[in-house]
């Protein structure tokens, strides 16, 4: 399974795993039983009403080609826009996105705009309508971040949400009972900034990787205003941190 980093707007760096196309594929899957379903039910609703209805119009109504096309459209708006709607709607989700727990994300780090949303939705066109998907295949299999051609040109990409998870992957850290906090502003960090500050203080302490230990410390800081204790080393003061916010909001 490929990886992308993307880079946050806080320099922080966090890996994803790059959504397997079958996983892509299923969704699409979703999606088109949701639009074959909506088509059946005007379909029957059509059925149900269109002797009364043709006899109404035949009596009353001179129509006009334009107005037919303009039922058509109406008709026709919920299927041919869904996903572009749905995808900036759920913040880069489709329902069938949503069922197989894959997002489409920025690889820049920042929120996806419906710009780019529109980009991908336009590019179906090529890489799935016009050749079945041969092309989004194809693109997909060759491509380092699993991207289509239309998430080359948003600059997007779609990601797997699906993890197994631990404590090593979450805000939680063990302390026991009679623990003592030392940095009482650590209070002021959200559940969402220990988690990203945990998940790369975990892979820079692999990695030897001191230059991110050292972001993530300017923005602790940053945060909770309050500087870390004399001769307090940078991974300890990380360490500590994340154990006393643990402290504070284990029984919240």
């Amino acid at each position: 399974m490929a990886e992308i980093q993307i880079t946050t707007t806080q320099n922080v760096t966090i890996n994803f795993k790059a959504a397997e196309a079958g996983e892509r594929i299923l969704a699409y899957l979703i999606d088109f039983a949701i639009k074959m379903t909506y088509l059946f039910f005007i379909s029957f609703l059509f059925g149900i009403f269109s002797e009364p209805l043709i006899d109404y119009v035949d009596e009353n109504v001179n129509v006009d080609p334009w107005s037919v096309m303009a039922i058509i459209i109406i008709i026709g708006a919920p299927i041919f826009f869904y996903t572009i709607v749905s995808e900036t709607l759920l913040m880069g989700q489709t329902l069938g996105k949503k069922v197989m727990k894959i997002r489409v994300v920025k690889i820049d780090g920042y929120r996806a705009s419906f710009l780019d949303y529109f980009i991908r939705w336009v590019m179906r066109f090529v890489d799935i309508n016009i050749f079945s998907g041969v092309v989004a295949l194809i693109a997909i299999g060759s491509s380092k971040k699993h991207q289509r051609l239309g998430g080359m040109a948003s600059g997007t990409a779609v990601i797997t949400l699906k993890s197994k998870i631990g404590i090593n992957h979450t805000i939680l850290q063990e302390v026991s009972d009679d623990y003592q906090p030392t940095y009482f502003s650590a209070i002021k960090l959200s559940d969402n900034d220990v988690r990203i500050i945990k998940e790369n203080f975990i892979r820079a302490k692999r990695h030897n990787d001191h230059q991110t230990l050292l972001i993530l410390r300017q923005k602790i800081i940053g945060v909770i205003g309050e500087e870390p204790l004399p001769d307090v080393t940078t991974e300890n003061f990380i360490s500590c941190i994340i154990k006393d916010y643990n402290h504070f909001t284990k029984n919240m």
